[in-house]
C-alpha cells in the first residue's frame, strides 16, 4: 500500500476578492481625508456653477419664472459690440495692472531677495504685504482721499507750484488702485522664485565680460520666468474679476464685467440669464489663466 506524502492544502480566497479588498482600504484613508473638501467644493463651488449654467441658457429670466432652458441667445448677446466694449475695458485694466505691478514688484522683489540683509528679509516682505491686512475698501477709499480735486495729492502740487491733476474718475486712477492692491500678490511670488537664484551664474556671467543689461536679459530673467509668469497669471487672474477699484475710483464711464453681471442679478436690469452668461464666460477665461499658471507656474530653480 502506497501512503501520500503530500500535505493537504487549505482552500484559500480567490485573488480577485483579496485584490478588491486591499483596493478598498487603501482608497478608504484617502477617501476620508479628502470627503469633506470634496464635499464642500461640491456644494459651494460645482453645484452653484452648474446652475448658472442652466440660467445661462433661458433667455430673459427673472426671479420667480420657471428654468426651461432653450438655447444659447444670452452668449450671443455677449458678442454685441456694447458688451465687447465692457470686456475689453475688463481685458485692458487687467493688462494694465498687471504690467505696472510687474515692473514696480521686479525690482522690489529683486532687492529684497538678493541685496537686503537675511536676517531682516521676512520682516521687510511682511511690512511690505502688511497693507494686505486692512479691508480693500478701506484702502479704496484711502486712494479717493488722495486722489480727489481737494485730496492730498494736489494740495502738495499746489505747495510746490504745479497744476492740479484730474485723475479720480479716470483709467489712471483705476489702474493706481488696482496695482496698489494687487502689488503685494507681485512681490511675493517673485521674491519665492528671485531667492533661488543661482548667483553662481551671475558671477561667471560678469567674470566672462557680460555688461549688467545682458546678464539681466540672459541669466536673471530666464531663471525667474517661471515666477514672472506665475505672479502676473495671478495678478491678471485676481484684476480681471476686480469690482471694487473701478467701481469706486472709476465712475460711471468705467463699466466692468464684474459690475455688469452685478446689475444683471441686483441692478435694475434683472436678467438673471444673461448675467449667468457673462459669468460663465468670465469663468472660463478664469479657468484657461488658471491652467496656464498651473503649466507655467512653477518655481522651481533652473538647474
Amino acid at each position: 500500500m502506497t501512503i501520500s506524502t503530500k500535505t493537504p492544502t487549505t482552500s484559500s480566497p480567490p485573488p480577485i476578492k483579496k485584490g478588491w479588498r486591499q483596493l478598498g482600504s487603501q482608497l478608504l484613508g484617502p477617501l476620508a481625508l479628502l470627503g469633506p473638501s470634496g464635499l464642500w467644493l461640491l456644494l459651494l463651488l460645482i453645484l452653484p456653477t452648474l446652475l448658472i449654467f442652466q440660467l445661462s441658457l433661458v433667455k430673459d429670466i427673472r426671479p420667480g419664472d420657471l428654468v426651461i432652458p432653450n438655447g444659447i441667445d444670452n452668449y450671443l448677446r455677449v458678442f454685441e459690440p456694447i458688451n465687447l466694449l465692457v470686456i475689453w475695458r475688463s481685458l485692458f485694466y487687467a493688462f494694465g495692472t498687471t504690467t505696472i505691478s510687474l515692473l514696480l514688484g521686479f525690482p522690489v522683489a529683486y532687492w529684497i531677495a538678493q541685496l537686503a540683509p537675511k536676517k531682516w528679509r521676512n520682516i521687510i516682505l511682511l511690512a511690505f504685504v502688511l497693507p494686505l491686512w486692512t479691508s480693500s475698501l478701506l484702502r479704496t477709499y484711502a486712494w479717493i482721499t488722495i486722489l480727489r480735486p481737494t485730496g492730498v495729492l494736489n494740495s502738495v502740487l499746489g505747495l510746490i507750484g504745479l497744476p492740479a491733476l484730474e485723475l479720480l474718475n479716470r483709467t489712471p486712477a483705476v489702474l493706481i488702485g488696482m496695482a496698489y492692491s494687487y502689488l503685494p500678490y507681485m512681490v511675493t511670488v517673485l521674491y519665492a522664485s528671485l531667492e533661488k537664484l543661482d548667483r553662481r551664474l551671475l558671477e561667471a556671467s560678469a567674470d566672462l565680460g557680460a555688461r549688467p543689461v545682458e546678464t539681466f536679459w540672459k541669466v536673471t530673467v530666464p531663471q525667474t520666468l517661471p515666477g514672472i509668469a506665475a505672479g502676473s497669471l495671478l495678478v491678471f487672474i485676481s484684476s480681471m474679476g476686480d469690482f471694487v477699484d473701478p467701481e469706486l475710483l472709476g465712475g460711471a464711464s468705467s463699466m466692468t464685467v464684474s459690475r455688469l453681471i452685478y446689475n444683471q442679478f441686483l441692478g435694475s436690469t434683472q436678467n438673471w440669464g444673461f448675467g449667468s452668461a457673462l459669468s460663465m464666460v468670465l469663468i472660463f477665461g478664469v479657468s484657461i489663466a488658471i491652467a496656464l499658471l498651473i503649466k507655467y507656474g512653477d518655481t522651481k530653480p533652473s538647474r
